[in-house]
């Protein structure tokens, strides 16, 4: 039997990996990974996802939240294609041809992952496959237990993570209640526990026509959304968010950053050094540590305002190198690399 090593790594390496941040085809609310949509029947899901897919493959705002525009694959298992050309006749005037739609798929044990698999390798700028319903290509026979639907779960992830894709699995919930809307998908917690994210549209007793979205998962924050389902467009409007349009502006501390490099242009030196120096730009009483935590956790919003940085050691002293170079500009520092070295970092700061 081969022996295989575990695929571990240090934690100095690990902080210095310059890591993609996390993508969404739906800013803030629907990230890479595999995603549940709970309701009851007739609710309005199906409508809401045959929605998202034309918005994002028009690159359109989702409840004003922005999208990233790229193929979508909507695989409508519970109805027909005349439905679902009806469907889009009554929520917009034109598809793209960047939206597609199958009334037909296999099950996850007959072939539904290399299908997608195939989808997404024929057009690799896929963002969403949606399945509707999670019910249809479950697979068939066998007790449902935490494990096994912790399993079937973790295939979907598995699929999601390895296209990086959102993969957004329509489902159903119990008609018992519970006190947390999320514990309501239909199955065991198994599903929840091995979910990326979990949005759940619940009626609300107020109106007919307007329902309490909630949503949490790993890479999101907990929201709850009230919308209207308006009848004439069948879409769902935005009524109120507890979680306030986020903005991913920087935090002051680094929009301060950003200026003083804008000055400096270059900084070369220790870090404590680098720490005074910006201090006394900003009146601010960052220590060291802090400033370089804060400069590891907006990484990427720095790089998209110009700011790079590079941490070594020399002799045993922790040092920093910062440079600013305008937005689009393919100057000096354009690579997030040692300037001109050509290496990356191997050291955390």
């Amino acid at each position: 039997m081969e022996e295989r090593n575990l695929q571990a790594i240090d934690g100095a390496t690990l902080m210095g990996l310059h890591l993609e941040p996390t993508r969404f085809c739906v800013d803030t609310l629907l990230p890479q990974g595999v995603c549940f949509l709970g309701g009851a029947s007739k609710i309005g899901k199906s409508w809401m996802v045959l929605d998202w897919c034309v918005r994002i493959a028009k690159g359109e705002p989702v409840w004003g939240l922005p999208t990233q525009k790229g193929t979508t694959l909507y695989l409508c298992l519970e109805d027909t294609l005349r439905r679902v050309q009806d469907r889009l006749n009554r929520i917009t005037e034109e598809v793209p041809g960047n939206a597609y739609f199958s009334a037909q798929a296999e099950t996850m044990a007959g072939g539904l992952l290399e299908e997608i698999r195939r989808f997404v390798g024929q057009h690799p700028d896929t963002v969403l496959v949606v399945v509707d319903t999670f019910a249809v290509v479950r697979a068939l026979g066998g007790d449902q237990t935490y494990g096994s639907d912790y399993q079937e779960v973790r295939q979907l992830k598995a699929l999601a993570d390895e296209l990086k894709i959102t993969l957004l699995m329509v489902h159903h919930v119990r008609k018992l209640g519970d006190s947390d809307p999320l514990n309501r998908l239909s199955g065991t917690t198994g599903i929840v526990g091995a979910a990326d994210t979990v949005l759940i549209l619940e009626r609300s007793r107020r109106s007919a026509d307007c329902a309490t979205f909630y949503a949490t998962g790993r890479d999101t924050e907990y929201r709850e959304m009230e919308l209207r389902f308006h009848r004439e467009t069948c879409s769902w409007e935005l009524l109120s968010d507890t979680l306030e349009q986020p903005e991913k502006r920087l935090p002051q501390e680094m929009q301060s950053l950003v200026g003083f490099m804008k000055k400096v242009k270059t900084y070369k030196g220790g870090n404590g050094d680098f720490a005074q120096a910006f201090n006394q730009y900003a009146g601010t009483q960052l220590t060291a540590k802090v400033l370089k935590q804060l400069m590891k956790q907006w990484r990427f919003c720095l790089e998209d305002q110009g700011v790079r940085f590079v941490n070594r050691r020399s002799n045993g002293r922790r040092l920093v190198e910062v440079f600013y170079t305008p937005p689009g500009d393919e100057g000096d520092g354009g690579d997030a690399e040692s300037p001109g070295t050509g290496k990356s970092p191997a050291a955390p700061l």
